[in-house]
């Protein structure tokens, strides 16, 4: 009978070739972004022996984002995201590639402090846009299920990235393992050239309801802004999220230095322990849907972040490389498991055609403080120690998660909950 037709079952993500290609050649990527994350802490501390010059290209990156936060929702939302995505792997290979070209010739720190910051903003701009593709590459209903996919693969990849990277950087240098970097990316971009993602049903500047209005790109993040602001659950989230990310920006600086200054570890050590503690990111893949199906959305991001204080207040106590590396495990499964869910929350609540300008003041604005937030955190390492930074930090991460509990944010089904329209 009309009306009774059995609705339709969507394939299963291992069916979906589009998702299969884009995660592979993602996980490539995420691979070699693990050589730089060990390789370019360790190529200035190398060249200056200091961890607030470590802090100083870590928060540098951190504001070349944020600023070009404020334009990569509108570019996402208004240009083929797929041109988009490959067009930002293809510079950032050519970018990561002119480091180990100099190093062989002279090395020079200053390169370093230009190329870091622009490829950061290459590489907002390409995370803002990868968050609009993946619902246009699965099935409605997925979404959940294919972050927690990506999250997984990406850290299998981590878990040998790492541990390569410290390697090769302790036998050929740093710069070399930023070459490998450049050459991932090389190869995501080709890839990305067999994904079809699926044309979006409204076009974006034709959305003039939803702040799609042609007015600039101030007008464009503000209209992204303003949705946020409007959604009690998503507004929350970005003014808790910014104080988080002020505190703990700088720790994988921090954690590295503790390594090498504190521990007196070789650079291999801090591949290892890196390697080891992205464990918790995949631990968080595996976990996380199930998870918020029996918890709920509020209680597991709230228990995320009260665990993952604990965990940050202990590494600066840690006083072997096996103690730092459980409590790192347990800080990245945390952050992991409330970063899949929080991710998911958001495409699934933003309509498509302003999802990229969403993405995109959220990211912008949560991330505005964590520059400054790098910068003092290792600077007070470096003044006052590792310990009482990483207690400072910690805590704030708890009192950060109990103030949560008062907030819209607890709820455990907020999916359903519309934006505000006063």
């Amino acid at each position: 009978m009309a009306g009774d037709e059995e609705p339709e079952i969507s394939p299963p993500l291992r069916a979906n070739r589009g998702f299969l290609i884009f995660t592979g050649v993602q996980t490539l990527s995420v691979a070699g972004d693990s050589f730089s994350a060990v390789a370019l802490p360790l190529l200035v501390f190398h060249a200056t022996g200091s961890v607030t010059q470590m802090g100083l290209v870590t928060a540098l990156a951190g504001a070349a984002a944020i600023v070009a936060g404020v334009f990569a929702g509108a570019i996402a939302d208004r240009l083929d995201r797929r041109r988009l995505l490959i067009a930002c792997d293809a510079v950032r290979a050519v970018l990561y590639a002119v480091i180990p070209i100099v190093w062989l010739v002279s090395p020079q720190t200053w390169l370093i402090f230009v190329i870091v910051p622009l490829g950061a903003a290459i590489g907002m701009v390409f995370e803002v846009t990868y968050v609009t593709v993946v619902p246009a590459l699965v099935a409605e209903g997925q979404v959940m299920k294919a972050n927690s996919h990506l999250y997984g693969t990406y850290a299998v990849a981590s878990l040998v990235g790492p541990a390569l990277g410290g390697t090769v950087s302790a036998l050929l240098g740093p710069a070399a393992a930023i070459g490998i970097d450049a050459a991932t990316f090389a190869v995501s971009a080709a890839g990305l050239c067999l994904v079809r993602p699926r044309a979006r049903a409204t076009p974006a500047p034709a959305a003039a309801e939803l702040g799609g209005a042609r007015r600039g790109a101030f007008s464009d993040f503000l209209a992204g802004a303003r949705f946020l602001w409007r959604h009690p659950v998503l507004r929350t989230l970005t003014v808790l999220l910014s104080v988080l990310t002020f505190v703990t920006y700088g720790m994988s600086d921090v954690l590295i230095y503790h390594l090498k200054h504190d521990l007196e570890q070789p650079d291999s050590a801090a591949g290892y322990v890196l390697a080891a503690a992205t464990a918790g990111t995949l631990a968080a893949a595996l976990l996380a849907p199930a998870l918020r199906r029996s918890l709920g959305f509020g209680p597991l991001w709230i228990g995320c972040y009260a665990l993952g204080g604990l965990a940050v207040a202990g590494i600066g106590l840690a006083a072997s490389v096996p103690a730092v590396a459980v409590l790192a495990t347990v800080f990245l499964f945390c952050t992991g498991a409330a970063g899949i869910s929080s991710m998911s929350l958001r495409q699934e609540v933003t309509p498509d055609a302003l999802l990229g300008r969403v993405t995109s003041a959220f990211w912008t604005v949560h991330s505005a403080l964590g520059p400054l937030g790098a910068a003092l955190l290792t600077w007070a390492a470096s003044r006052h120690g590792v310990a009482a930074a990483c207690l400072v930090a910690g805590l704030t991460c708890v009192v950060i998660a109990v103030v949560a509990t008062l907030t819209p944010v607890r709820r455990p089904r907020p999916e359903g909950l519309g934006a505000e329209t006063a």
